[in-house]
């Protein structure tokens, strides 16, 4: 069964190894009596800013922030020279890039919201252009189909009776 192990046992087994005099894990294994896989995690979850106890855990979470929230913070740091701005990032918890993020975030769902009323309802000017040109290219193609058909049709005819007359002359002569 794992043994449980305080919370300030684990930070000050995690200065040990962290300080300026570092221990390595193994050292601090050997002379502490705890598993040096249980410090190596220890050390790496400090460096993530978690330790496993559950008091820890509880008071390690990270504030969710609300669009509102970022919209009113990203407000007030646009209203302040840099010293308001550090005591802002400073009573909020946040860092600079926080911040920076948040702006970002406003920014990304200010231009969606314009986008989607840009969307027009029905078919756009230039839709509707097109589907006029196209309408109207079918027509003409109708049209010169035929006056070409007609063309052909009329050469024909010309030929049928220039065939007919040469062949009265032709039984004329034979007369």
């Amino acid at each position: 069964m794992p043994t449980q192990y305080s919370r300030k046992f684990k930070e000050k087994m995690v200065q040990k190894m962290a300080g300026p005099n570092a221990w390595s894990a193994n050292a601090l294994a050997a002379e502490s009596g705890v598993s040096q896989n249980t410090l190596s995690r220890w050390l790496r979850e400090a460096k993530l800013g978690s330790m496993t106890d559950k008091k820890s855990k509880a008071g390690s979470k990270r504030k969710r922030w609300t669009p509102e929230e970022m919209m009113r913070v990203v407000m007030e740091a646009a209203g302040v020279d840099e010293a308001g701005r550090g005591a802002l990032l400073r009573r909020e918890g946040l860092h600079e890039v926080d911040l920076e993020r948040f702006r970002q975030e406003v920014l990304e769902a200010a231009n969606a919201g314009t986008e989607a009323r840009k969307k027009p309802r029905g078919p756009t000017f230039e839709q509707r252009r097109i589907k006029k040109l196209e309408k109207e290219l079918k027509r003409k193609e109708k049209a010169l189909a035929e006056a070409a058909a007609l063309l052909v049709l009329s050469k024909k005819v010309d030929a049928l009776f220039l065939s007919e007359e040469e062949g009265e002359n032709t039984d004329d002569s034979t007369e």
